[in-house]
């Protein structure tokens, strides 16, 4: 364990239980909130209208035109119309893309946003922000982005499907695990990180196997947001910054894209990080944490290949070039011959090397 860090807590408030969202209004009201801009996707549009019915006249609009990596256009599209409204704050109901969205209005504007998740992306406890343009994604780190409130209901996770509800969670998983060897990890972050993996790995087989099972959604959703907490409090390394070329320039689906990159990029990495391989074989009860969550994963049915998912072969070469082009900080040496052997395993679906 190391004895030399640096660990800064970021303020904010979570509101956790099945039921919690009849709690909104609550939260909302302490806040001092009047004038919210509610986002969602089109198609969560009902369910964010039926989570913010009890707050009335709070809700300034609803704005259902969240999209997938958070292109430009869609992003000033919502910060024209927190303008038009005067908004005071904004309200996302949803998974990443709508959280993303009201992170795009809050870096623009400054509101504080309001997070009711209903997957298992994190984004609601990070102060990172991302944006897509012109076939890349751009993300950065600031404070004002960060949700000053998250409320986590299990029971609005149960109507996500058995498939997104699996990739969704490895995505999680996938922050946990990368910031157990983060260069700025603190002993907190490892903790939690490791309670993390712990407690996704334990409840993604029950929700696959009963998608209303609403003490399993709780496990899942307890798990994300452990792993988007040590997210928004380390850095990202590889397998982020992989995921977020494949999706920013391909627009391969984000939770699929993880679920296929992540026990690659573990491979590579592990041997060069033995107190994570040391704590993800404790959490995963096993001897190759890499191996394990490929064959978990495909067993439970999520798509390990990134051809299948949309990336073209000779996509390869553009994903290498981006990636060489601006390293993150990672435990093992990433060299072009290497990238090319971790995606084009990725690709077919093959098993990590």
């Amino acid at each position: 364990m190391t004895r030399d860090f640096v660990h800064e807590d970021h303020p904010g408030r979570v509101v956790f239980g099945a039921g919690a969202r009849h709690r909104l209004a609550e939260e909302v009201e302490r806040a001092g909130l009047r004038r919210l801009l509610v986002v969602s996707t089109p198609e969560q549009a009902d369910l964010a209208a039926a989570v913010c019915a009890p707050l009335g006249g709070r809700v300034a609009g609803l704005h259902p035109h969240a999209a997938m990596h958070v292109p430009v256009p869609v992003a000033e599209l919502a910060i024209a119309r927190a303008r038009e409204l005067t908004a005071d704050g904004c309200l996302a109901v949803g998974g990443g893309s709508a959280i993303g969205l009201a992170k795009a209005v809050a870096l623009r504007t400054g509101l504080p946003v309001v997070a009711v998740p209903t997957t298992y992306a994190g984004s609601e406890m990070t102060p990172i922000w991302g944006l897509s343009d012109g076939g890349r994604k751009r993300t950065g780190r600031d404070r004002v982005v960060r949700p000053r409130i998250v409320v986590y209901d299990p029971e609005l996770t149960t109507t996500l499907p058995a498939g997104r509800s699996l990739t969704s969670g490895v995505n999680a998983l996938a922050h946990a695990a990368e910031a157990l060897y983060a260069h700025d990890r603190s002993p907190i972050t490892d903790l939690v990180a490791a309670e993390s993996v712990r407690a996704i790995a334990d409840a993604l087989p029950r929700v696959v196997a009963d998608p209303h099972d609403v003490d399993a959604r709780a496990d899942a959703l307890y798990g994300a947001w452990l792993a988007g907490t040590v997210l928004g409090a380390t850095s990202m390394s590889l397998h982020h910054q992989l995921c977020h070329v494949l999706g920013g320039t391909f627009d391969l689906p984000h939770g699929a894209t993880h679920a296929a990159v992540l026990p690659h990029v573990l491979a590579l990495n592990l041997p060069a990080a033995p107190e994570a391989l040391a704590a993800l074989q404790a959490a995963l009860g096993t001897t190759d944490p890499a191996l394990h969550l490929f064959r978990a994963a495909r067993r439970l049915g999520a798509e390990m290949s990134l051809k299948a998912l949309g990336l073209p072969e000779d996509g390869l070469g553009t994903v290498v070039d981006q990636v060489v082009a601006s390293p993150y900080a990672n435990p093992a040496r990433v060299t072009e011959t290497g990238l090319r052997r971790l995606l084009g395993n990725a690709l077919v679906g093959a098993g990590p090397a």
